[in-house]
């Protein structure tokens, strides 16, 4: 049996109801790109913090290293090789014992803030090198580059002109801000108001002295010229690192900045 015939036409969707389908469609489209473009950006600055994080650490391990290694081998070691024995932890101070020695303030200085030489056998067990076993290695801050120089010792030559020779000093830890972030990025304060006690620099290298004129303890920080703030008398060497992200932070803005901190201690003095 047939149904009867019937006049009732079918109806689609009309012309209002489809832009507004279409512009709940583009919106949901739109707002979904959006957060995958934030993420994207934000995965993108995290991975960036997490390898300036990495790096960092393993420069600060290497410097640590070279730290407790410092003076090693003593003189004990070899008298009759200047070359391969340490003359001291670290290898610049007056009158330090070469046929020139390097003067304070004009050719080297003190181990400081931002730069220093450190005067060690890195491989003792190699004996490849003959009677020119002893290094020099030298970290200092240009600009946001923390450099890092090594050159085997010369019992005739300057430490600071030999680490500073062209090709010496190499990129080591990029991003470094200690020195610049203060000055060059005013939103570190911002975003980071304790690491920057009143928007002064943060030394990289900060030293504890022995003290044999006037034994104190503990031993105080090398902070001030004295007849014991002498680079013989080091102890300690505190290393801090502050790195920036290549990019800033994608919702705030501000830079994403990581501190690292190590302490160095010489175990093999050379006196």
């Amino acid at each position: 049996m047939r149904e009867p015939p019937t006049n009732a036409r079918q109806r689609g969707f009309t012309l209002v109801e489809l832009l507004v389908a279409l512009g709940i469609f583009l919106l949901i489209t739109g707002a979904a790109f959006t957060l995958l473009s934030s993420s994207q950006q934000r995965f993108q600055t995290d991975t960036q913090v997490l390898t300036s994080f990495q790096e960092a650490r393993l420069g600060l391990d290497q410097i640590v290293r070279d730290i407790n290694d410092s003076g090693y081998p003593p003189r004990t070691f070899n008298g009759g090789f200047p070359n391969n024995y340490a003359s001291a932890p670290f290898a610049w101070s007056p009158g330090y014992p070469t046929l020139n020695p390097c003067t304070v303030g004009v050719s080297c200085i003190t181990p400081g803030a931002w730069d220093i030489i450190v005067e060690t056998n890195p491989n003792p067990q190699d004996v490849s090198c003959g009677n020119t076993c002893v290094q020099w290695i030298r970290y200092q801050l240009q600009g946001t580059t923390l450099f890092r120089g090594v050159v085997y010792k010369s019992a005739t030559d300057d430490p600071a002109v030999d680490t500073s020779a062209a090709g010496i000093l190499v990129p080591f830890v990029l991003n470094v801000v200690n020195n610049s972030c203060p000055t060059q990025l005013p939103t570190c304060q911002s975003a980071y108001p304790g690491l920057f006690p009143g928007g002064n620099p943060v030394p990289i290298f900060t030293y504890v002295c022995d003290t044999p004129t006037a034994p104190q303890s503990p031993a105080p920080l090398c902070s001030s010229a004295g007849a014991d703030n002498s680079p013989a008398n080091i102890r300690d060497v505190t290393v801090t690192l502050i790195v920036a992200a290549p990019l800033p932070d994608a919702s705030s803005g501000f830079p994403r900045l990581v501190m690292l901190n190590g302490r160095g201690r010489r175990v093999n003095p050379s006196q």
